[in-house]
């Protein structure tokens, strides 16, 4: 082969390594981008996948009532899992977990996912949660317990119930005070007396003479007076 032959095909390769090497790394800021999502907390642990994790309070912090844990959970194993516990180091109050529907464990499928938080799906639920709701806008670590994998931990944001997140958030809110019912100023006070009535009709002192058939004693003198 020539040299300019060989320099022409050199420079061929350099121009398609260029190319090859643009084209990796402009695929590979692309699925970076798309994987970034904000408040996206996830890990995996074996075939465990814990995704969009979360800890929703009540639309404001002051407010009493319930708060919850909201994930999508993944189960990439060959056998089904349940989740046994979640807990949240550093908040007193437990989570209860209830399945979406009946009674008994909140179970993972194999090869499937279930989510937690949300109507019509599983639930945990922060009793106490102003508890929780002392870290609003900052993190929370939680502690997923599952039946083979053991303990799978991740931090979360701590977020209301508000925008997005309102329909995953606690079922139960704080309802505002009912008004109490507006009583009159005033009752009207009975009468002070009642009428009395001295007697009965044919009574003295009712003012009638008595039989209205029969004439008086004082009618029957002043006739006999007449003649």
């Amino acid at each position: 082969m020539s040299r300019s032959l060989r320099r022409g095909a050199l420079a061929a390769t350099a121009v398609v390594f260029s190319i090859a090497s643009l084209s990796a790394c402009g695929a590979g800021m692309d699925a970076q981008t798309l994987e970034v999502r904000p408040d996206n907390a996830e890990t995996t642990v074996d075939g465990i996948k814990v995704q969009n994790a979360a800890v929703i309070t009540q639309p404001k912090a002051e407010a009493e009532g319930p708060a919850v844990v909201s994930a999508t959970i993944f189960n990439n194993s060959t056998e089904q899992q349940t989740i046994d516990t979640i807990t949240l180091p550093g908040v007193s109050s437990p989570v209860k977990l209830s399945p979406a529907t009946g009674s008994g464990p909140v179970t993972v499928p194999a090869q499937s996912s279930i989510i937690i938080g949300g109507a019509g799906n599983a639930s945990a639920v922060i009793e106490n949660g102003q508890a929780a709701a002392k870290n609003t806008g900052g993190v929370q670590d939680i502690v997923f317990r599952f039946s083979e994998t053991g303990d799978v931990t991740l931090q979360a944001a701590v977020v209301p119930a508000t925008s997005y997140f309102a329909g995953y958030g606690p079922s139960s809110l704080p309802k505002p005070p009912e008004k109490p019912a507006q009583e009159p100023s005033g009752t009207p006070s009975a009468p002070s007396g009642s009428p009395s009535v001295s007697g009965a009709p044919g009574e003295p002192g009712n003012g009638q003479s008595g039989d209205p058939g029969t004439p008086s004693d004082s009618a029957s003198a002043s006739n006999n007076a007449g003649h």
